[in-house]
Parts: C-alpha cells; structure tokens; sequence
C-alpha cells in the first residue's frame, strides 16, 4: 500500500491549522478540539453553540471551495466495507470519550501548552495507530 506524502501541502495544511488553534484561543478562550467543537453543535446545543457552528462550517466549507474551484483534488478511496467502519467508528467514539478528547484537542492544543495528559493521550493515540497499521499491513496483510 503506498502513501502519498506531500510536504509542501503538509507544511501549509499543519501551519493553517495551528493558526486557527491559536486565533480559537485567543478570541474565544477555547481549544480547537473537534470532538467537543462537534458535540456543542448536536442537540442540546451549547449556549455558545454559534461560534462552533462557524468553526465547522470553515473546517468543511473551505476545502469544498477549493475543490469547486478546481484548486485542489481530494482523492477519496474507502477500501473497507461498512462493518468494519461502523466499527472502527465506535472504537474511536469510546475512546475520544474516556480519553477526554480527540487528536485535535490533545495532540495540537494540549501539546503546545505542556499538559501532561495531553502528552500522555497523544502517546497512547500514537502508539495505537502504530500497532494498528502494523497489524493492518504486515500481519493480516491489507
């Protein structure tokens, strides 16, 4: 399986959203963690539900743009089928709920303000993900 690696992209993907981790804090006081920015916006909405919805609107409103604009191409390629992605999905939701938090949350924010169990999360995150990919490709071989 190959991976299609594109730094440039990367490096000006990664940059934009450090800023919008930065600007949600310095305007609002709030971490940019997608997990709660999502379960503010899904009823019963938060009292501060607005600028959420804003947030997320430019989280999947702007790359659409691009696309119509004809700026960028997202290749999209789902090699499971349901079961395992309703799975996995679930996996994910329980641990994004006993973990406090997504990768978002704990591995942009909490990293860059030195919290301790946000360093922890993203080492078990990674860690994860790592065992995960292995088992993936080189033990059962997909």
């Amino acid at each position: 399986m190959e991976t299609a690696f594109t730094p440039y992209a990367a490096l000006v993907g990664g940059g934009l959203i450090g800023l919008a981790a930065v600007l949600l804090m310095a305007v609002h006081g709030k971490i940019a963690g997608m997990t709660g920015i999502v379960a503010g916006v899904v009823p019963p909405l938060s009292s501060d539900w607005s600028w959420r919805a804003a947030f997320l609107i430019g989280a999947i409103g702007a790359p659409a743009l691009m696309v119509a604009l004809g700026l960028m191409e997202i290749p999209f390629q789902v090699p499971v089928s349901t079961a395992p992605l309703i799975i996995g999905g679930l996996i994910v939701g329980v641990g994004v709920t006993y973990g406090g938090g997504c990768t978002s949350g704990h591995g942009v924010c909490g990293i860059a303000r030195f919290s301790p169990r946000s360093i922890a999360a993203t080492l078990v995150f990674m860690a994860s993900t790592f065992v995960t990919v292995f088992v993936i490709r080189h033990v059962i071989g997909a």
